[in-house]
């Protein structure tokens, strides 16, 4: 792989990131500040959760994925994302 393999999808809602199969390297996620935030990822709408990840309230983060990523065979699904004003989803 090479780094113009990788591209980036921005989100403001819960759905399907049309991207799939694929391999997710990166997330970054900006809360707002109603309260804490929770991000739910998973393998196609209903699949198995890939990524459930809490945050902190007013910030933004980053989620750096090692090695090759998670794997999605069918497609990137944000099935919640809870006090979160948008998430950004690198993937090649």
């Amino acid at each position: 792989m090479s780094l113009s393999d990788v591209q980036s999808k921005r989100v403001t809602a819960t759905g399907s990131l049309a991207v799939g199969p694929a391999r997710v390297r990166q997330v970054q996620v900006l809360t707002n500040t109603t309260g804490a935030g929770r991000l739910t990822i998973t393998d196609g709408d209903g699949g198995s959760t890939v990524l459930d990840i809490d945050f902190l309230a007013s910030d933004s983060h980053s989620i750096n994925i090692p090695d090759n990523g998670l794997r999605f065979t069918s497609d990137v699904f944000i099935s919640e994302a809870t006090n979160i004003d948008a998430v950004t989803v690198f993937y090649s």
